[in-house]
């Protein structure tokens, strides 16, 4: 039986761009076309124009595939024919196939075709393969699609009764492979770090596409995290359709303006300078009528470049590109209506520790990042002389708690045998007392399997912490 998998792309919900890639990515020649499951959701099922949408889809494809036998997810078309196969066999050439969602060990079949879409996170998929100890010839199918903040990133894979790896399709791209069971090949693997930029410049050009934004926007500070930004967002839409603005204040440093100016260079986006001292001075002396020099007046520096941004946004129909990651985001160390402004945060569930890890990764053959970005010492520079480390823990042990309490879920008790007890506590106090600026954070991308973006929603009001 000559079996074709075919990993290729889906949008969200649209049934015409889904369809037609079906059609031009089938294999004339199998017996049989393995493609993954078109919905990762039922958020959709309540509306009637999404259902009546998916039901002249599905018509569609019988019609079109009326003498091919073809599996979508666990929707198998088979004589013109749709059946529903949830944990079901099926039998085909004289092979009995096996289709589910999720995989059991002691099922008996020739094929065993899990077909579930996964959303992508770090160091897992390595992990999932290893998982899989088949006695049967194994096919798992898995989309190309942005869906909200979840990735589908392909990275399908085939094995074989021997438990041996025959196929590994790559990380979002499209592929179409008629499967031979007995060859087995060597596992390819790349850097985190490149599996990242993938996703994320992934997630971001999707984004737009599916939107309708042709352009984005964001701020640059001179930190990292907004460099960080920039450059994948260039490499995403391209350096022509970046737009970024440098907003200093009278706390700017000189290094930061000169070290951003360096970073548009060599990317090559577009630039615009807008001090925000004018429109600072005028608050204080019409509105505020005094200066104390407090966590306000700090926050109103920021809120005046969220205003900045958000007019140019929607004067020039940008989308805005929020910068905080996830060490921020778990600590509340951003300015609601200020730098959490935005449409989308692209490295919302990545720590300080990773953002400096990508940017290194990037850096690798030539400095595209300025090495005076990623060396100086991190600060919102709101006051004079003011760094992160004023306020929150040092970063190197804020993001292992961070990722131990919220990512790998360790217990309090193990927290603080392994870290500061008085440090830990800080860190989980401010967690839970950031959770209503998260409520109101912009969609940010999941990397994480326990993300804030996505399933981490801790209660506002609570009185533990």
């Amino acid at each position: 039986m000559n079996i074709t998998v075919a990993q290729v792309k889906y949008k969200c919900a649209n049934f015409d761009f889904n369809y037609e890639n079906i059609i031009k990515n089938y294999d004339e020649n199998a017996d049989f076309v393995i493609y993954p499951e078109i919905e990762t959701t039922s958020s959709m099922a309540f509306d009637s124009n999404y259902q009546d949408a998916k039901k002249v889809f599905y018509e569609k494809l019988c019609k079109t595939f009326s003498k091919k036998v073809v599996l979508i997810g666990k929707n198998l078309i088979k004589n013109g024919k749709i059946y529903e196969l949830s944990n079901a066999y099926f039998d085909l050439c004289g092979k009995k196939i096996y289709v589910s969602d999720v995989y059991k060990e002691d099922i008996d079949c020739d094929l065993y075709v899990l077909a579930k879409n996964q959303y992508y996170t770090m160091n897992s998929h390595k992990s999932f393969v290893e998982s899989i100890v088949t006695k049967s010839d194994f096919i798992c199918i898995n989309t190309i699609m942005l869906e909200n903040e979840n990735v589908y990133v392909g990275q399908s894979f085939v094995k074989n009764a021997k438990n041996e790896i025959v196929e590994q399709f790559p990380i979002l791209d499209e592929k179409i492979l008629s499967v031979d069971f007995s060859k087995q090949k060597s596992p390819v693997s790349l850097a985190l770090e490149e599996e990242i930029f993938k996703v994320t410049t992934y997630a971001l050009r999707e984004y737009c596409e599916n939107t309708g934004f042709k352009k984005v926007i964001l701020g640059l500070s001179g930190g990292i995290d907004s460099a960080l930004v920039a450059t994948l967002a260039a490499s995403a839409v391209g350096a022509e359709n970046v737009y970024t603005i440098m907003l200093p204040s009278k706390y700017s440093s000189e290094g930061s303006i000169k070290n951003s100016e360096k970073l548009v260079k060599n990317l090559g986006i577009n630039v615009t300078e807008i001090s925000i001292s004018p429109l600072f001075q005028c608050f204080m002396d019409n509105v505020a009528k005094e200066y104390k020099a407090d966590l306000a007046e700090e926050n109103l520096q920021s809120r005046l470049r969220g205003l900045i941004l958000m007019f140019f946004s929607n004067r020039d129909n940008c989308l805005l590109l929020s910068t905080g990651n996830k060490s921020e985001v778990a600590c509340g160390y951003g300015t609601l209506y200020g730098d959490m402004c935005g449409g989308l945060n692209i490295i919302a569930d990545l720590t300080k520790t990773n953002v400096y890890k990508l940017a290194n990764w990037i850096n690798k053959d030539e400095e595209i990042i300025p090495k005076e970005i990623i060396e100086k010492a991190p600060s919102a520079e709101l006051r004079p002389n003011q760094k992160d480390s004023d306020s929150l823990p040092e970063y190197d042990i804020l993001d292992k708690i961070i990722e131990d309490y919220i990512e790998n879920q360790i217990s309090y008790a193990d927290l603080i045998s392994k870290y500061n007890k008085e440090i830990v506590d800080k860190t989980i106090k401010l967690v839970y007392r950031a959770q209503f600026k998260r409520n109101q954070a912009c969609l940010g991308i999941r990397l994480t399997e326990n993300a804030f973006c996505s399933n981490i929603k801790l209660p506002i009001i609570q009185a533990v912490y």
